[in-house]
């Protein structure tokens, strides 16, 4: 099979890595599927015989430049991408190709920016980080919301999730975060993400119908605080979580996501529901859909689709807000997310 065109997902047997896989396949795309388990990658090789298999490992540069080598553009879903992500970036800026990846990670994602930026625009070669449900998403509905705007007073990003049943490697992430954080909590306020020992505190959102009024832990902070703030001038951004899926996560029980459809998708449902207010006005912008790990696929992909057709804003290292059409990138994936978006 040729490779020329097609994408590599690094990390590719992993939960979302699977997902992105089928995904690409599903619009055509060759791929590559790459991380540091061989066997698990053949074994991935059998269920589809069209992908090549190209091992390599964060530590090892000339494996990740060997497993680049004439592809159009990767997709980092390896996490913890606090180790990660520095070299996969960086082999992708060798080899002058788009990196995407969908890291949730709060202090990952603002490495990204604070340490991968300049090398980016450099090269003139597009990064997306946290092309993903978390991150991503709700970056597109705050650009799409604010519309004409560049600044907001406020930005709020509710997520109304059914339930959370988080992978092993959300598990081993938050385990990551919470160490680099020292155990501390974090916050974006007046303009820079700020680290607290403050105990959570519960309120009431009311979501979109038919989720309704809901209790929601306030400051349950997601990697929404470093791509908004990317490219848009706001004080602060506080994003919520329905009680119920943080006691989910919480809960060293919970288990893993089980498939219930041909998909692999599970069961869990979700809201995003983005409030901002700028001068008094206030405007809202929201996404319902099914499987927080499933949805990143078409995020992730789609972003791969509008880097390698040129249906971009800027270069170098940019948020999903920043590099695309918010408003028209959401619209994109109809029949994977149910957007509702202002009528300016």
């Amino acid at each position: 099979m040729s490779t020329t065109a097609a994408v590599v997902v690094y990390g590719a047997t992993g939960h979302t890595g699977r997902f992105v896989v089928a995904e690409l396949r599903r619009h055509g795309f060759a791929t590559i599927v790459s991380g540091r388990d061989a066997a698990r990658l053949e074994r991935l090789a059998v269920e589809w015989p069209d992908v090549v298999v190209r091992p390599a490992a964060v530590d090892d540069p000339a494996s990740l430049d060997r497993a680049l080598a004439g592809a159009a553009a990767v997709v980092n879903c390896a996490g913890p991408f606090a180790v990660t992500a520095g070299p996969v970036v960086e082999a992708a800026l060798r080899a002058g190709v788009p990196y995407v990846d969908v890291a949730a990670e709060i202090e990952a994602n603002a490495s990204m920016f604070a340490d991968h930026a300049e090398a980016a625009r450099k090269a003139g070669t597009p990064v997306v980080p946290a092309m993903a449900f978390y991150g991503g998403l709700g970056d597109l509905l705050v650009t799409a919301a604010l519309g004409d705007w560049h600044a907001a007073d406020e930005v709020h990003v509710a997520y109304g999730l059914s339930s959370w049943h988080p992978t092993p490697g959300t598990r081993e992430a938050g385990q990551v975060s919470h160490e680099r954080r020292g155990g501390r909590r974090v916050r974006f306020a007046d303009g820079a993400l700020r680290y607290h020992d403050d105990e959570p505190v519960e309120q009431e959102w009311h979501f979109p119908e038919p989720l309704g009024r809901r209790s929601v832990l306030a400051e349950f902070t997601m990697a929404d605080v470093v791509t908004v703030p990317s490219h848009l001038s706001v004080p602060a951004v506080r994003t919520y979580m329905t009680v119920e899926a943080a006691r989910d996560l919480a809960g060293q029980d919970t288990p893993a996501p089980r498939p219930v459809d041909d998909l692999g998708r599970s069961d869990q449902t979700f809201v995003v529901d983005v409030l901002v207010r700028a001068g008094g006005v206030e405007r809202r912008a929201s996404a319902r859909g099914r499987d927080i790990y499933a949805v990143t696929a078409p995020l992730a992909v789609e972003a791969v689709r509008r880097l390698l057709d040129g249906r971009t804003r800027t270069t170098g290292l940019a948020s999903a807000g920043a590099m695309f059409d918010a408003a028209d990138f959401l619209r994109a994936l109809d029949g994977q997310l149910s957007v509702e978006l202002p009528d300016f």
